[in-house]
């Protein structure tokens, strides 16, 4: 009788783990599939794209299409960096034709991709042409610095042969005591060494919350669409704004151009970086 009792109560345990292991990765596979869903990635840069978010025990599954080829792996990287996902199945297929690689119609895709996570160039009033492999800006920047630096980073994708910005410059008053773009972007470039670390300058609040998630999917492809770091071996983390990049630079220019492309992308309010030089 009591060894019955005492397997009927084993029974009754065992089948308690399991509903509330079951309960637990139905909640996780649950709140994954609505943070991939909720993330600025998604709401901003994918919002035009059908993606289909499906997680089982963590290991997440994308179905759908998408516009572009950079669309497809910034859902991978979004999804990849979330809480809880063990691997992620990616299987969105890519609307019309693929430009073949250094076409001028793939210099164009990658540029505007190159400016488009950049808080501190308009990538939205930027257009970008390209004839062979000769790369035009057009539009409007805020500053000179601003139409500086959108050169700067138009000439640093893979594939680029040169660079004219025809972009205007809109001239408005600053008020006083108020910091121009340029002195904003000067700021946001400065490195300031700190025990062997190089942290960039934190950036100014924005007016919304980006997730961890998204700006590290973000950081991530800034740096793989930048020539000069494209070929770094670098791993980013996000906690609450704060990126660390580690890994291997070859230099300590590669080392700090680092940290300045990330600085300057959305949501990044610090930049630890732990990178070794070779």
């Amino acid at each position: 009788m009591k060894k019955t009792t005492y397997r009927l109560a084993l029974i009754v345990i065992v089948a308690a783990l399991f509903l509330t292991n079951v309960s637990f990765a139905s909640e996780t596979d649950d709140r994954i599939e609505s943070s991939a869903k909720q993330s600025y990635v998604f709401k901003t840069y994918l919002k035009g794209d059908d993606i289909n978010v499906q997680s089982k025990d963590g290991a997440v599954t994308l179905t759908g299409t998408v516009s572009e080829e950079s669309a497809k792996s910034l859902a991978q990287e979004t999804v990849s960096s979330l809480p809880g996902v063990v691997s992620v199945d990616n299987q969105l297929a890519v609307k019309g034709k693929i430009p073949a690689m250094y076409t001028d119609a793939w210099l164009i895709t990658k540029v505007k991709s190159t400016l488009l996570f950049h808080r501190n160039v308009n990538a939205v009033k930027t257009e970008v042409f390209a004839k062979d492999g000769i790369v035009t800006l057009r539009g409007e920047a805020t500053s000179t610095a601003q139409k500086d630096l959108a050169t700067e980073y138009a000439k640093d994708v893979d594939g680029v042969k040169g660079v004219t910005n025809e972009m205007i410059v809109l001239t408005a008053p600053v008020k006083p005591g108020e910091k121009t773009m340029g002195q904003k972007m000067d700021a946001m470039t400065d490195a300031v060494k700190e025990g062997g670390k190089t942290v960039g300058g934190k950036m100014e609040a924005m007016g919304e919350s980006i997730d961890d998630a998204s700006i590290t999917a973000m950081v991530k492809s800034t740096l793989l669409y930048h020539r000069s770091t494209s070929a770094l071996n670098t791993t980013v983390t996000t906690t609450d704004g704060v990126v660390n990049l580690a890994g291997k630079a070859k230099n300590a220019a590669e080392k700090d151009l680092a940290t300045k492309f990330v600085s300057d992308v959305y949501g990044v309010k610090l930049v630890v970086n732990n990178m070794t030089v070779e």
